[in-house]
């Protein structure tokens, strides 16, 4: 990891040293090589399309080419970065309405830098493949026990390329322990030896980013597959995790990690200077965060990115092991990211339409017992819905009956939350007839599950309503309990006088919003 570290800040300080050079030299071609022709106008244009350059390549991976291995990749990866720093310069361009900036200076000097680095790149590759070199620094310290991104623990160092290095040994040999630690971090490696049966003969290694290494596995052939590459870099998660399923039994673990967006930020912020920090974060969030959501830039990012290196919230790892048939048993942050160990409970849901854009569909206890889709914006992360259990089991509930410091709520969806504005799709839900205007609130099956059995039973004789009748009270009811008292009375009085009991109760609910600033928190 130190060896890779340190190549990617060489790549970082000569592609800084070659858009310098490059610029210096476009000014002077068009000046006349006349110096005090340049003026501060033309620096300071230099200045920005550095910053630009130099962000950009570091948010796109364009200083992990050293990681890949062929050239057609290595071109591809420069290619497509640079092609991506002049779509966001002329967007930039385009919106703030630039029109001295000379396009001489920008194109000139995209088409030199490409050059440049097409040429780094070149050597780069010619530099890591050199059987001489090869020869002449020995072989690798890890030969033969990382093969095929499979590791199999007790290894001997001479792996035949199928992941079942060596004989199974009852303890890790130094080899393998160092490998770990090398590509995991110490504090990472504690954690596994902690959590995983890292030296039981029926758990398997595995640093990769492809399912294919789990499919070549027999059904049953190990209680336990640790992946020690973070699931980031994984172009189908849900596929992979659905193919771990598949080969474990049942009570079966998997163990893995991955970077949560917050890891990822505090990370970013902490790597950079000030100021250069938070511009690398904001390009980042808009390419990784941003354009994955939208349909019209979605297809774009994973044609660029191919899936690698995405950002992806705990809310999001967790609920997709959720809903691939496994059990959240322990989840920590270990340096940048989180490790997670999950149990396999039963077979994926295999859902084909998890809610992950700005609107969304919730399944909820409708009248009668029959589940509908309620229409909000969204107000948590992505695959939210499945870590509801978990999530209580953590925080337990709070005030409003709603589940304390829920994590799976995004900063954007508390605003949201405070205004109502997340629920104004319901109102769709109440022209269609899912819904009355007033009444209790539309729950999900878990949510249900906690009520008591004759609360149930009551709940289901009539239709859910928009505005829950514990806003009527005053002071609001907090806890559970509380609310179950609150909508025994209310369907009480429903029974009797459904809709003189809806206008008694809302015109309560709307004194109690409007001036005594009743809310549900």
């Amino acid at each position: 990891m130190k060896s890779a570290r340190k190549l990617k800040t060489t790549l970082l300080v000569w592609d800084t040293l070659i858009v310098i050079l490059t610029m210096i030299f476009t000014l002077l071609l068009k000046t006349g090589f006349e110096v005090s022709a340049i003026g501060l106008a033309g620096l300071a244009e230099a200045g920005i399309f550095l910053v630009f350059w130099i962000s950009i390549s570091i948010v796109a991976g364009k200083l992990r080419i050293g990681e890949l291995t062929s050239m057609r990749k290595i071109v591809y990866r420069i290619l497509k970065c640079n092609f991506l720093i002049m779509g966001a310069v002329a967007i930039v361009l385009i919106l703030l309405r630039l029109e001295g900036i000379s396009r001489f200076l920008l194109f000139g000097s995209f088409a030199a830098i490409t050059l440049m680095e097409l040429i780094t790149g070149l050597v780069l590759y010619e530099v890591q493949h050199s059987l001489f070199l090869q020869e002449w620094i020995g072989p690798e310290r890890f030969s033969g026990i990382r093969t095929n991104g499979l590791i199999k623990p007790g290894g001997n160092g001479n792996g035949n390329g199928n992941g079942h290095a060596g004989s199974d040994l009852p303890i890790l040999n130094k080899e393998m322990q160092e490998a770990i630690v090398e590509f995991s971090g110490k504090a990472a490696s504690d954690w596994l030896h902690r959590h995983a049966r890292l030296t039981d003969p029926g758990t398997l290694l595995l640093d990769t980013s492809t399912r294919f290494n789990v499919l070549n596995l027999s059904t049953g052939q190990y209680t336990s597959v640790v992946n020690i590459h973070r699931i980031n870099d994984i172009r189908r998660i849900n596929k992979f995790f659905e193919a771990v399923n598949e080969k474990l039994p049942l009570n079966g673990y998997l163990i893995g990690c991955g970077e949560t967006y917050t890891l990822r930020k505090n990370r970013i912020l902490r790597k950079y200077p000030p100021v250069i920090n938070y511009l690398v974060y904001t390009i980042d969030f808009i390419y990784r965060r941003v354009f994955p959501k939208l349909k019209l830039t979605n297809k774009l990012y994973f044609l660029l990115s191919g899936g690698k290196n995405r950002v992806i919230s705990r809310t999001e790892i967790l609920g997709r092991l959720y809903s691939c048939g496994f059990e959240v048993e322990e989840a920590s942050p270990v340096g940048d990211l989180l490790y997670f160990k999950a149990r396999k409970t039963g077979l994926p849901c295999y859902d084909h339409d998890p809610t992950y854009g700005i609107l969304i569909r919730l399944r909820r206890i409708g009248k009668g017992g029959t589940e509908f889709n309620v229409f909000k914006l969204r107000t948590m992360h992505a695959y939210a819905e499945y870590v509801q259990g978990y999530a209580f089991e953590q925080n337990q509930l709070g005030l409003g009956g709603k589940i304390s410091d829920d994590f799976r709520v995004s900063t954007l969806g508390r605003l949201l939350r405070k205004f109502w504005i997340d629920e104004l799709p319901m109102l769709y839900n109440v022209l269609r007839g899912d819904l009355k205007f007033f009444g209790v609130r539309p729950l999900s099956k878990h949510y249900f599950g906690l009520y008591t059995p004759e609360l149930q039973q009551e709940r289901i004789k009539c239709k859910p309503g928009l505005i829950p009748p514990y806003y009527a009270a005053f002071p609001t009811p907090q806890t559970l309990e509380e609310i179950q008292a609150n909508e025994w009375e209310y369907l009480t009085k429903y029974s009797r006088h459904p809709l003189w009991t809806d206008v008694v109760y809302f015109h309560r609910a709307m004194v109690n919003i409007v001036f005594r600033r009743a809310r549900s928190k």
